[in-house]
């Protein structure tokens, strides 16, 4: 059907966009990623920017509506006369121009620039409550919607189901549209209910019931529970304790109680370290501490911990992993019987942190909270228990939820200790007494503060528990949810409640009221928000009731939802539980009808989610969706996997639903130090792809549109190549642009209800995608070697050239020169037995580049490259490729080897490994590079490649061999072949700028002139 296309199906300022969103990342006070944790939430940033230009219809589209175009105009005009002044420099010329002259606006392209201007400035943080844009926004959305045929007096309606963390209906509210959001999940649906309902409808007044009931909460468990965390007799206040797990040391005849020390550092700056060091006493067969200030490492040690393992600081005898564990099992996880070794204080009228050990009154304090914690328990009576005794996700969830699972944990109230146990559960009781104390007969007013409150309580719980940590870079505490794991930590931190330092309960509700705050403008807008649990596969609203379906649904394997936030269900159902029935009226969370896909991460009870029931639960979800939109309604689907398995699954969704896609755009919305996006292909964007529903006016679904399969092959390479330059243009390179690519592949394929060969044989989706990462890797690769020709280097160039743009990313807001984020040295990457290890901030030597297989595969393939025969550059382990560094591919170049370094043999008994420097001895002495009858039969021969024959010279700079890398270049006449010449320079531009290769290469190309080359 015939519609008139919005502003995101044209353009988009990503950009600019992205560069919000990033910042958006490191804000904190009054943002709605503080008022309750949730994973994986969007930026507002990227949210509000989406939201409006698939509102508003493109003013150069002929079917665009008069009406909208003219009031698009005055609206301009007024921001180029009245509100110049609070426009970015980027928007700022064009403004100027039009205060100069209205009749630039005449232009429908000058007027759609005036208006993505206007939305990259909207997207910024601080825009996001200003009186002017906020006028404008819903003006200009209103406005869009009656002149697109909505009834008028209404307001377009905006539908997520799955809406997590709330940022998408939250900015439909602020830009002018009625939102209505639905999860499965109900800790995302209480979320959602006061982000559109409470704070909307109440507004500042909330707020300040927040503050006021938060503080009086504070004080009544402060007289309670005062004695539990007694100050110091100096006065000074303890805002931490700090605790190790410990085991019995296995050792024959020691029995040492030795402390599962991961890091013995307490703060570790640039002028300040503090760290408690461990002094074996023999005698008692115990370790004893010392805190020490201004002590180099050498002088401190190391842990006791590494990798699982436990070596005895008495005996020297090693602990293996399987019976630490057995040993925490029979204890529960030993948080109730760690040691508690260092507590941190703040000293008033001083700055700073200060440590000391644990005197009788720390000791004595925690005994009387066990047995006070013993005693109420004893006399509670209650439908629920006091403490949280759901069961514990069990061993099968290592691959989700981490290594805590694997440590005897088995109910939710073992990650706790006793302590912390009866401070939440005081807490718990004094937000169940609000609903006494708050004198107002709106129970639904009461109902909102309690809710707020409760989740400050969830706040605080994330730093009171035996799974945080203690940060000693900002000597501060560190929730269990710094990311989306429940790792196990050894040392853990224990947060003092009533101090005022990070953990504290004060900073929590601090932190809820901040959101209620700042979004008190939502009160004034006048929306309407509502947010339901309901399942996305049967969807309670009509037919054709949305006008957008803008939604971010589970990312394949990436994170389980409901197992993470039963931390937070097991105290919400105890402190506001009675007041949501039917959100909290199940043991825990129910994952059953979760649509992920984690049957080899959490084999117990998800077994059964496969890649076949994600792809039949996603396209039943997106299916849904297509029926909730008007026909010429518009759908944003985002979404970000760095696997090809897991986007293949989202596409066949989206096709299998019914959609056509007509745009995507890549924004940046991930942050690229998070752990699991260190040395891989993760992401730093997430792909929106915009859609319409294939749907005649009446709403059914289009099944008469046929593709022919050779029309298809022929415009995919087009659209490709003219989408790549536009990303690198706006930054975005790598996996990002790869995974970009396909929403303009998918365009040309999705518009038909099915693609046919010649003979009628019906195209899959899957055979269609064999051929988008070939045409992507080739066209990847064109810009990779912008000024040579490609097709003069063999496969290993092209693969390795390729394999390390993949891995890059954008360095900084203008350098878009890509660079690769090296893999760090870790044998096994899902290792994860002590979470609180922190990787050294010093160059780490690199073991490789890495990719997920199939992902390497297909970008293999597209190039004319076969992995299998690649295995001198290339070894597969399991579902991972990696790119071999230089280094290790030494002895084959080098002729010292029988066949390529990647195969694996066993070691031979006292055989010697010889050094990059022996390798590379003979070119000194003049040797041929390559021995006779020393490679196995089919692989090429060390130097016969151009890759060969650069990572050679590479070796030669690195071992300091000038004459020999003299005579390599010149007289061997390496250094006449341009190609050598055009790939080192390309190398130089992938490889890492703190890497050795990047520093090899570089010197490499500094020979060039001086040779004469």
């Amino acid at each position: 059907m015939q519609y008139c296309k919005r502003l995101i199906e044209v353009d988009l300022t990503i950009k600019r966009i992205s560069a919000h969103a990033r910042r958006e990342k490191s804000i904190r006070h009054g943002h709605i990623s503080t008022l309750h944790i949730w994973w994986a939430r969007r930026p507002l940033a990227a949210c509000r920017a989406v939201l409006c230009a698939s509102l508003w219809p493109d003013p150069v589209d002929p079917l665009c509506p008069d009406e909208f175009r003219e009031v698009a105009r005055e609206e301009m005009v007024t921001w180029a006369k009245k509100h110049i002044t609070l426009l970015s420099t980027e928007s700022f010329n064009r403004f100027v121009k039009i205060q100069k002259d209205q009749r630039l606006l005449a232009d429908d392209l000058e007027l759609r620039k005036a208006l993505l201007d206007f939305i990259a400035d909207f997207s910024n943080w601080d825009n996001s409550t200003d009186a002017q844009f906020l006028e404008t926004s819903r003006h200009l959305t209103q406005v869009a919607h009656e002149s697109l045929g909505g009834i008028a007096g209404t307001r377009p309606m905006v539908v997520d189901s799955f809406a997590g963390g709330g940022s998408i209906p939250l900015e439909a509210l602020r830009v002018g549209a009625d939102a209505f959001a639905s999860d499965l999940n109900p800790v995302a649906v209480l979320l959602n209910k006061v982000v559109l309902k409470y704070i909307p409808r109440y507004g500042e007044e909330l707020a300040e019931e927040v503050r006021k009931w938060g503080e009086w909460i504070k004080k009544e468990a402060e007289k309670q529970l005062a004695e539990f965390y007694p100050k110091d007799s100096c006065g000074a206040t303890p805002i931490a304790y700090l605790w190790v797990r410990t085991i019995c040391c296995e050792g024959p005849g020691c029995g040492t109680e030795v402390p599962l020390m991961s890091s013995p550092w307490l703060a570790k700056k640039k002028n300040r370290s503090i760290a408690v060091k461990m002094i074996p006493n023999h005698r008692e067969k115990k370790v004893d501490f010392e805190i020490v200030e201004n002590i180099k490492a050498r002088e401190v040690g190391e842990g006791t911990v590494k990798r699982g393992s436990a070596t005895c600081p008495v005996c020297g005898y090693t602990t293996p992993a399987a019976s630490i564990r057995r040993q925490l099992k029979e204890r529960h996880g030993g948080a109730n019987d760690a040691r508690l070794f260092c507590v941190v204080t703040a000293h008033p009228g001083q700055q700073g942190r200060f440590y000391r050990l644990p005197n009788t009154h720390d000791m004595d304090a925690v005994k009387k909270a066990h047995q006070e914690l013993e005693r109420q328990s004893a006399e509670y009576k209650g439908e629920l228990s006091l403490v949280p005794n759901e069961p514990y996700p069990d061993e099968t969830a290592s691959g989700a939820l981490s290594s805590s699972v694997l440590y005897g944990h088995t109910t939710w109230g073992d990650i706790f200790t006793q302590r912390q146990l009866l401070t939440l559960t005081t807490l718990v009781k004094l937000i169940k007494l609000l609903e006494e104390k708050v004198e107002d007969n709106n129970t639904d007013y009461v109902l909102a503060c309690q809710t707020c409150l409760a989740f400050a309580v969830d706040r605080h719980a994330n730093t009171e528990t035996s799974l945080s940590r203690w940060n000693k870079v900002g000597e501060k505490i560190e929730g269990v949810f710094s990311r989306q794991a429940l790792p196990m930590v050894w040392d853990f931190c224990e947060a003092n409640p009533f101090s005022t330092a990070t953990g504290s309960l004060k900073g929590a509700i601090d932190w809820v009221y901040q959101v209620c705050h700042t979004e008190s403008v939502l009160k004034i807008l006048e929306c309407n928000g509502d947010a339901i649990m309901s399942l996305s596969q049967n969807h309670p609203l009509p037919n054709d009731f949305a006008q957008c379906f803008f939604t971010d649904p589970p990312y394949y394997d990436a994170i389980a939802y409901g197992d993470l936030s039963d931390f937070f269900y097991v105290w919400l159902k105890r402190s506001i539980g009675n007041k949501y029935p039917s959100l909290f009226s199940t043991q825990l969370v129910n994952t059953e009808d979760e649509i992920v896909q984690l049957s080899k991460r959490f084999r117990g009870p998800y077994a059964h989610k496969t890649k076949e029931y994600f792809e039949s639960g996603m396209a039943c979800s997106l299916a849904e969706g297509r029926r909730i939109v008007m026909p010429d309604g518009i759908g944003v689907v985002v979404f970000a996997h760095k696997s090809t398995e897991g986007w293949e699954a989202q596409l066949q969704a989206m096709v299998d639903a019914g959609w056509i896609v007509t745009a995507s755009w890549p924004i940046d919305t991930e942050m690229g130090t998070r752990m699991n996006a260190q040395g891989t292909a993760s992401l730093a964007s997430s792909i929106h792809l915009v859609c319409r529903p294939r749907e005649n006016p009446d709403g059914s679904l289009r099944t008469d549109l046929i593709g022919d399969w050779r029309d298809v092959l022929q415009e995919l390479p087009k659209r490709i190549h003219e989408w790549m330059p536009r990303l690198a243009e706006n930054g975005v390179v790598g996996a990002d642009a790869i995974f970009a690519c396909l929403g303009p592949a998918l365009e040309v394929f999705s518009r038909y209800s099915v693609v046919e060969k010649p003979n009628g044989d019906l195209v899959s989706l899957r055979e269609y995608m064999e051929h988008v990462w070939a045409a992507i890797s080739r066209e990847a690769l064109s810009v990779v070697f912008s000024e040579a020709d490609a097709s003069g280097f063999e496969e290993d160039s092209r693969l390795t050239a390729i394999w390390l743009w993949t891995l890059s990313t954008a360095q900084g807001k203008d350098d878009l020169d890509s660079k690769v984020t090296v893999a760090l040295n870790r044998d096994d990457p899902s290792e994860d037995e002590s979470s609180n290890d922190e990787k050294p901030a010093s160059k780490t030597k690199s073991s490789g580049y890495l990719l997920e297989y199939d992902t390497a595969r297909k970008i293999a393939q597209g190039l004319g490259a076969h992995l299998d025969k690649l295995n001198s550059i290339v070894e597969i382990k399991g579902d991972t490729a990696r790119l071999l560094p230089v280094e290790d591919r030494a002895r084959y170049l080098f002729g010292k080897t029988e066949e390529p370094v990647a195969v694996k043999k066993k070691a031979k008994a006292k055989q010697a490994q010889p050094s990059l420097f022996d390798l590379t001895e003979d070119f000194e002495k003049g040797d041929s590079p390559v021995e006779p009858g020393m490679r196995q039969v089919g692989t090429p021969l060390a130097g016969t490649t151009v890759l060969d024959r650069v990572h050679q010279s590479m070796l030669l700079f690195a071992t300091g061999r000038a004459e020999a890398l003299k005579r390599f270049l010149v007289e061997d006449g390496i250094g006449h072949d341009q190609r050598f010449w055009k790939l080192a320079q390309a190398l130089s531009a992938l490889y890492p700028p703190a890497s050795d290769e990047k520093r090899w290469v570089d010197g490499v190309l500094a020979r060039k002139k001086g040779l004469g080359l």
